[in-house]
C-alpha cells in the first residue's frame, strides 16, 4: 500500500510539472489559436539560466529563479514578435513550421554554447530535509532532518522529498493565481475576450497584439518555474531537456481540453500519475507508449478532452 501512496504521489509532482508546461500551450492556443512547439525548448533555456546563475557563488537560489524566469519570458515576447506575430494571418501550416524551426534553432544554439554533455542540475531543495516521513507503527514525522539519528532503527515506509512537496504546492499556488489574474484583472479579462472573439475584441479597444504577446510572456515565465522544478527533481540537462517534457505537456493541454486552463492543470496531473503507475506496474520502456495510448482512447471517446468545449462556426 505505502509503494502505491509514493507511486502516487510521485506521479502528482511529475504532473505538477506537466500541467504548469500546459498551460503555456493553452493559454497561447487558447488566445492566438496556434501550437507553439518552442515551449518544451524554453523550458531547456529556463534550466540553463538558473544552472548557470547558480554556478555563480554568490547568487542565492531565489535569484536564480528570478533569473531564469526573466529569461524566458524576455525570449517567449522575442520570439512571438520576431517569429510569430509577422504570421499572424498565415495559414496555420505555417505558423507551425516556424515553431518547429525556433524549436531547432533553440536546441543548436544550445548546443553550441553549452555542448551535448549532460550537465548536473543543483536541486533547489538541496540540503533540505525531506517534507515527510511515515514510520512503521509511528505518526507522521513532519519536516525531520534525519531518518535515522532520533529514532534509532527505525526504517521510513515512505519519504516525501522537498522537490516533489515544492512541485506540487508551487502548481496548486500559480493555477490559483493565475486563474484570479484571468478572472479578477483587466489584462486576464481581455485574454478571456481576445479568446472568444479577437476581431469584436478589437472593435472594443483591447490591444489584441499587447494581449498576446503578455499571453506569451506568463507561459514562458512558467515554463522557466516548471524547468527548475523538473531539474531539480531529476538533476540533469542537455540541451534536449525540453523536447520530450514539452511534447507530454502538449498531450497533457489536448487531454485536458486545450484552452482550457483548469483543463491543462488537470491534463497533467493526470498524465504524470498515469505514466509513474504505468512504470512501475507495467513497463517503465512502455510507459510513455501507455501515455499516448490513453491519449488516442480519450480523444476517440471525447475529442474536445476532458473539459473542452464543442464550437459551433457559422458558415
Amino acid at each position: 500500500m505505502m509503494s502505491f501512496v509514493s507511486y502516487l504521489v510521485n506521479g502528482l509532482s511529475l504532473g505538477s510539472i506537466y500541467a504548469l508546461i500546459a498551460l503555456g500551450y493553452t493559454m497561447v492556443y487558447g488566445i492566438a489559436k496556434m501550437l507553439n512547439f518552442a515551449h518544451g525548448d524554453i523550458i531547456m533555456v529556463g534550466g540553463y539560466a538558473a544552472l548557470i546563475t547558480m554556478a555563480t557563488t554568490w547568487c542565492p537560489v531565489w535569484l536564480a529563479i528570478v533569473i531564469a524566469v526573466v529569461v524566458c519570458t524576455v525570449l517567449g515576447v522575442v520570439i512571438e514578435k520576431v517569429a510569430y506575430k509577422p504570421l499572424r494571418g498565415a495559414p496555420p501550416l505555417a505558423v507551425l513550421i516556424t515553431a518547429i524551426g525556433v524549436s531547432y534553432l533553440l536546441q543548436n544554439v544550445a548546443l553550441l554554447t553549452q555542448t551535448a554533455n549532460p550537465k548536473t542540475f543543483t536541486s533547489i531543495a538541496a540540503g533540505a530535509p525531506p517534507f515527510l516521513l511515515v514510520f512503521e507503527g509511528k505518526a507522521p514525522l513532519f519536516f525531520t532532518a534525519a531518518a535515522d539519528s532520533p529514532y534509532g532503527d527505525l526504517k521510513p515506509v515512505l519519504t516525501i522529498s522537498m522537490e516533489t512537496f515544492l512541485a506540487i504546492v508551487v502548481s496548486i499556488v500559480i493555477m490559483v493565481l493565475l486563474t484570479l489574474f484571468i478572472n479578477k484583472t483587466k489584462a486576464g479579462k481581455a485574454m478571456l475576450a481576445c479568446s472568444e472573439d479577437k476581431g469584436a475584441a478589437q472593435l472594443m479597444g483591447i490591444n489584441v497584439n499587447g494581449t498576446i504577446t503578455l499571453t506569451f510572456a506568463i507561459g514562458s515565465a512558467l515554463a522557466a518555474v516548471a524547468a527548475v522544478l523538473m531539474c531539480s527533481t531529476y538533476p540533469q540537462i542537455t540541451p534536449y531537456t525540453g523536447s520530450m517534457p514539452g511534447i507530454k505537456a502538449f498531450v497533457a493541454a489536448v487531454f485536458g481540453g486545450i484552452g482550457s486552463i483548469p483543463g491543462a492543470m488537470i491534463g497533467g496531473v493526470l498524465l504524470g500519475v498515469i505514466e509513474q503507475l504505468s512504470k512501475a506496474y507495467i513497463s517503465s520502456q512502455l510507459s510513455d507508449a501507455i501515455v499516448f495510448l490513453v491519449l488516442i482512447i480519450v480523444l476517440v471517446v471525447r475529442p474536445t478532452g476532458i473539459l473542452g468545449r464543442k464550437i459551433n462556426e457559422k458558415v
